[in-house]
């Protein structure tokens, strides 16, 4: 009789362990627990830790509370101004309610992957290629609440979505590169002209103060010439100033009004009239007679003699 006992205790307690072995389930703590009974929910959801459940009548569904990343493929779309592009982003979400996730939707992140793609080809669509390229905060805060308000009801959160890149075909590039070349060289157009405009005032300040001073022109004259002349290597050129022709003007003028005064004498005599009857008819005259020109010494007397005459007189 013990014997049968100890026996029949065995085999409850063998079954007991079974039991518990076949309903014993441990949620770890990034998940918590949805139990169907019969295929219906069954109680709250269960959390984190050791729970159980009837073997053979419950079934335990773990749901991952984590943040999920998930890439958007890529998306060809046409934007407003009429620009084709291909733009590819990412999603970060999580679930909040694991029973709305579990029974609202078959898989939410097959369901998020899609509404992620759709959305994104609608930014595409109603959006600039300025925007996208630039204004990327306010497109991904739009993309966001677009995929966001169906999500509520799946039990899942989006968090954050980004645009990762916008490919643009290759004339495209071109196009944009020669812009972009373009505005540089304008700018630098700008800034060459102003740099222009500065340096002009300030030489026209310089040469009014080299005007007022005219030896500071030669300083600046000569401090350029050594400049060039430092290099070795070049053919120098030094031009004449103007100030020291004029002054050279002023020295033969004046030593020409000196020289006549000098030698006691007027500069020149003015040429005697003829008086009117005196004047020969050039017809009833003899045709002049060719003189033969003196010998050299004849004329270097005549000359001394012509001038030694005037003194006389």
């Amino acid at each position: 009789m013990v014997e049968e006992l100890l026996g029949a205790a065995a085999g409850v307690a063998a079954a007991g362990a079974v039991y518990v072995a076949a309903a014993a389930r441990v949620v770890k703590q990034y998940e918590r627990g949805v139990v169907l009974r019969l295929g219906r929910l069954a109680g709250d959801v269960r959390p984190p830790g050791f729970t159980m459940i009837v073997p053979f009548v419950d079934r335990l569904h773990k749901i991952n509370m984590q943040i999920v990343t998930l890439p958007v493929p890529g998306q060809e779309g046409i934007t407003r101004d009429n620009v084709t592009v291909r733009v590819d982003a990412v999603v970060y979400f999580k679930v909040v309610d694991a029973a709305s996730a579990l029974i609202t939707v078959e898989d939410y992140k097959y369901a998020v992957s899609q509404m992620a793609q759709t959305s994104l080809r609608s930014i595409i669509g109603k959006s600039d290629l300025d925007d996208l390229l630039s204004n990327r905060e306010k497109l991904n805060q739009g993309l966001e609440l677009m995929i966001d308000s169906p999500a509520i009801g799946w039990g899942v959160q989006v968090d954050r979505v980004e645009i990762k890149d916008v490919s643009l075909p290759e004339s495209m590039k071109r196009s944009m590169a020669r812009q972009a070349e373009a505005d540089r060289e304008r700018r630098a157009r700008i800034i060459n002209a102003d740099a222009e405009f500065q340096a002009s005032r300030k030489l026209a300040d310089a040469a009014r103060q080299m005007a007022e001073t005219p030896s500071a022109l030669q300083l600046r004259l000569l401090q350029t010439v050594m400049a060039v002349a430092a290099e070795k290597n070049s053919t120098l050129v030094l031009p004449i100033p103007v100030e020291l022709l004029r002054f050279l003007e002023r020295g033969e003028d004046h030593g020409e009004r000196q020289a006549p005064a000098a030698a006691g004498r007027p500069a020149e005599d003015p040429p005697e009239a003829v008086e009117p009857s005196k004047a020969v008819d050039p017809s009833k005259t003899d045709p002049p007679k060719a003189v033969e020109p003196p010998p050299e010494r004849e004329v270097e007397r005549t000359i001394d003699d012509i001038i030694g005459d005037a003194q006389g007189k």
